[in-house]
């Protein structure tokens, strides 16, 4: 069955203090991935946007059995299923020297570039489409809600810049990983990594918007909430194990 497969060489630009790989770099990695299977499967990006559509992600899950080390080659399988009304699910396999290390699911929704409303499924594919796709899953998983941090406290506040932009102008949700990386000690990462990791992207950020970031530790979790003002932006549901 198909699968999208590529191979990113882990730098020195891509890892944390103690030479883990990043959140947001894996977020990226994971990204590019979609993109180059979009592109194989004729709905990439340079494709959709001619009619004014594109693919923006709602949600990850990821889970890792060991950290990914600067110096290791992460190979990313990825592959995309049957879409569902209109979300458009999409699954991954992490490799390192065959080693099977790490796997995940994520949600996406196309919009309407120019009003940012989801668009249905029919607006580009037709019912057929998707009729030989992989049903294959990386993962049991389906509990997309992550609970309010309703007694978190405030960390810091973060004025979104052009820095953080993609091109849908809005903050790229991999930017979005190192906010809640920010939310961290280095004495509570070391001889760490981070096992599972759970994000919901719940409302775009925009420039000169102030993203207030909360922290709440529940049950042996992190959760890590952006909000601008009274308004919940994004959500990470964070879990970590020993090295």
């Amino acid at each position: 069955m198909y699968r999208n497969i590529h191979k990113y060489e882990i730098r020195y630009t891509d890892v944390d203090v103690y030479d883990n790989l990043k959140p947001s770099s894996l977020l990226s990695f994971l990204e590019e991935s979609a993109c180059f299977s979009a592109d194989e499967l004729g709905f990439g990006y340079n494709v959709i946007s001619k009619k004014d559509l594109g693919f923006i992600v709602a949600n990850w899950y990821l889970e890792f059995v060991r950290p990914v080390k600067l110096g290791e080659a992460l190979e990313v399988h990825t592959w995309p299923l049957r879409p569902k009304y209109m979300i458009f699910l999409r699954d991954y396999e992490l490799y390192s020297s065959g080693e099977k290390i790490g796997a995940g699911t994520s949600r996406w929704c196309m919009v309407d570039m120019k009003t940012f409303s989801m668009s249905p499924i029919s607006a580009f594919f037709d019912e057929h489409f998707f009729d030989s796709y992989n049903t294959e899953r990386s993962i049991a998983f389906n509990s997309w809600k992550i609970p309010a941090a309703d007694k978190a406290a405030k960390i810091f506040s973060r004025k979104i810049a052009l820095s953080d932009y993609d091109h849908y102008f809005h903050v790229n949700n991999t930017k979005y990983a190192d906010f809640m990386l920010d939310a961290f000690t280095l004495e509570e990462l070391k001889g760490k990594f981070i096992k599972r990791m759970q994000v919901t992207y719940v409302k775009q950020c925009k420039l000169g918007e102030v993203l207030d970031i909360y922290r709440q530790d529940v049950d042996g979790c992190i959760i890590v909430e952006g909000s601008v003002g009274d308004e919940l932006r994004v959500q990470f549901k964070v879990e970590t194990d020993e090295i």
